[in-house]
């Protein structure tokens, strides 16, 4: 029924970096369309504080967890299969930034963002694929990628790493996709654009500015970023597979408004 399209009611959902940002977004959209959804995020103040705060709209559940790791993305497997049996939705959305010149970007630099960007989609998804797996006896499980539209055009700040990382992750998505399709597991991603968040504190702190260079004329709000991530996760989203959705207002249609 059409009416029913885009309900999460009875379905289980992890969002990671879910504490703060677009995670947040996602896993409050996800709440008010009747999902149970578990948060994680490397903050465990932070992420019991906020999943608290998300329990206002509906069911929300705190697993603090570092998930840049092999072993935090093991962990972080073993402790939601202590509590369910079954994950119909992952979002693999934690990541981090990193801004320095081209003659002194770090190391540091480089494998924090991308061990958390790039490597942990790919092993909490492994971590987890006996839940996933579980669900897609029943209908369709997902995964959704968050990525950026940093990995679609360039960004003119020297996020090398950053760049890299989602610009990896996109095709990531894709190759994904098409070996899990075989296991009913529906994988995506989100290319968000300028959303206000800790991460991106020039949306934050300077909006106008910044909605002055997009097409649109605005940054992106809370219900965009929670509508393109519960279309994807509901029934509304069954027959998209593989595909990455560029949520920035346009601005990955060009290049020219960062001239100047």
């Amino acid at each position: 029924m059409m009416q029913d399209l885009f309900s999460l009611k009875g379905r289980t959902a992890l969002v990671t970096g879910g504490s703060r940002g677009i995670g947040r977004m996602i896993a409050a959209g996800f709440i008010e369309q009747g999902a149970r959804v578990y948060i994680t995020s490397r903050k465990a103040d932070v992420c019991d504080e906020t999943a608290a705060e998300l329990c206002s709209l509906g069911s929300c559940i705190s697993i603090p967890m570092d998930v840049s790791t092999v072993e935090g993305a093991k962990a972080l497997a073993k402790e939601f299969a202590a509590r369910e049996d079954k994950l119909d939705i992952l979002v693999n959305n934690a990541g981090a930034a990193w801004l320095e010149p081209f003659d002194k970007f770090s190391e540091k630099g480089w494998d924090k963002v991308v061990d958390l960007n790039l490597k942990a989609p790919f092993f909490v998804s492994q971590a987890l694929i006996g839940p996933l797996r579980n669900a897609a006896k029943i209908r369709p499980a997902k995964i959704i990628n968050v990525a950026s539209i940093d990995g679609i055009f360039v960004n003119p700040q020297e996020t090398y790493s950053y760049a890299a990382s989602k610009a990896g992750l996109i095709p990531l998505t894709r190759r994904m996709s098409l070996r899990l399709i075989q296991d009913n597991i529906h994988g995506n991603g989100i290319a968000p654009g300028a959303f206000a968040s800790d991460m991106n504190m020039l949306a934050s702190d300077h909006a106008d500015r910044v909605a002055a260079r997009i097409p649109a004329k605005r940054i992106g709000y809370d219900e965009d970023m929670a509508g393109v991530a519960v279309y994807l996760a509901s029934r509304a989203g069954d027959y998209v597979v593989g595909v990455t959705i560029a949520v920035d207002g346009g601005v990955s249609l060009t290049t020219a408004i960062f001239e100047g």
